[in-house]
C-alpha cells in the first residue's frame, strides 16, 4: 500500500463533515447547532430563543460566575459559548478541531464585543484524548452534542476530568439512543440508529446511563443523569424545519437530507433521545 494510501480517522471525518455542515447548519440553524430546552419546545417559543433558555440552564447548573474559567467542548461557531459567557460573566476558551468554524466564532467574539472574554483554539484530530492545557485548569466544562462524534468517550471523559479543578463541575447535553416502546433490542434500536449514526458522522451514540458510567470511571461523582424526554418521543425544533432540510441545496445537500430523514424516524420510533449531565470533581480540600 502506498504510503499516501492510508486510513482517514473517523475524528478527521468529524472535521471534514462540519466543513460541509458549515453553509447548511448556518443557513437552517444558524449559530445554535443543538436542542432546545424541551420545556421552551412544548411552549412553542422561538427555537433561539428555546436554545438561550437550555444555555442558561447548563450556566445555572455549573454554578458559572465572572470568577470562572471554563472550557466549552464541541464549540461549534460558538453562539452558545458566547451566549453563556454574557449571562454568566465567565470566561471561556471553546475548543472544536475544525478551524473554519473557530475563525467564524472569533468574528462573532469581536462583533459582540467578547473577544477579550471568550477565545477560540482548533485541536488536533484526536487532540480531545490528550487536551492541551494542564491539570486542574478550569472551574467548569460545558458540552452542547459534541461527545457523541468521540470514538473513545471513555478517554474524552478522563480528560475532561484531569483539567476540570477540585470542586469544578461538568454539564452538558448530548444525543443518545434508549429502548423504546417495541423497539426494545440492539438490533431494533440500531435500525433506526445506524442510519443516524452514518449521516451524522458518529461513530456509536451511548446511552444516559453509560455516559453516566463513563464519567465516574473517570473519577467523577455524577448529580445529574437525566433523559430529558424520559418515557416519551423525543421532541425537536427540528420537526418544522423539515421542509428545509429536505430542500437545502449546497455541499453535500443528499446526505444531509437524508439524515434529516433519519432522525426524524429515528425520534418517531422513540429510540433517539437527548440527555443532560451534570458531574463534579471531588474537592481533596480538607476543611
Amino acid at each position: 500500500m502506498n504510503n499516501a494510501t492510508q486510513t482517514v480517522s473517523h475524528e478527521h471525518k468529524v472535521q471534514q463533515y462540519y466543513d460541509n455542515a458549515l453553509p447548511c447548519y448556518s443557513q437552517i440553524l444558524g449559530d445554535r447547532w443543538h436542542s432546545a430546552d424541551p420545556e421552551a419546545v412544548l411552549a412553542k417559543l422561538p427555537r433561539i430563543r428555546g436554545c438561550e433558555i437550555l444555555e442558561e440552564r447548563v450556566a445555572a447548573l455549573a454554578g458559572l460566575d465572572s470568577t470562572k474559567k471554563v472550557l466549552d467542548f464541541g464549540c461549534g461557531v460558538g453562539g452558545p459559548t458566547l451566549y453563556m459567557a454574557k449571562v454568566s460573566g465567565a470566561s471561556f476558551v471553546g475548543v472544536s478541531n475544525n478551524e473554519r468554524l473557530n475563525v467564524k466564532a472569533r468574528e462573532k467574539a469581536k462583533q459582540v464585543g467578547l473577544a477579550e472574554q471568550v477565545t477560540f483554539m482548533t485541536l488536533e484530530d484526536t487532540g480531545y484524548q490528550n487536551l492541551p492545557f494542564p491539570d486542574n485548569t478550569f472551574d467548569a466544562i460545558t458540552f452542547y452534542e459534541s461527545v457523541c462524534h468521540l470514538p473513545d468517550k471513555a478517554r474524552g471523559f478522563a480528560e475532561f476530568a484531569r483539567v476540570l479543578k477540585p470542586g469544578g463541575r461538568i454539564v452538558g447535553e448530548d444525543w443518545v439512543q434508549r429502548p423504546f416502546g417495541e423497539n426494545q433490542t440492539e438490533a431494533q434500536i440500531m435500525k433506526f440508529m445506524e442510519p443516524v449514526n452514518r449521516f451524522y458522522c458518529i461513530p456509536w451514540h451511548a446511552t444516559v446511563e453509560g455516559c453516566k458510567k463513563m464519567m465516574e470511571d473517570a473519577g467523577l461523582e455524577v448529580f445529574i443523569a437525566r433523559d430529558l424526554f424520559q418515557g416519551v418521543k423525543c421532541l425537536s425544533f427540528q420537526d418544522k424545519q423539515t421542509p428545509e432540510w429536505l430542500v437545502y441545496a449546497g455541499p453535500e445537500q443528499e446526505m444531509f437530507r437524508e439524515g434529516e430523514k433519519a432522525l426524524v424516524a429515528a425520534r418517531n420510533a422513540g429510540v433517539f433521545s437527548v440527555g443532560l449531565w451534570v458531574a463534579g470533581k471531588e474537592n481533596k480540600v480538607k476543611q
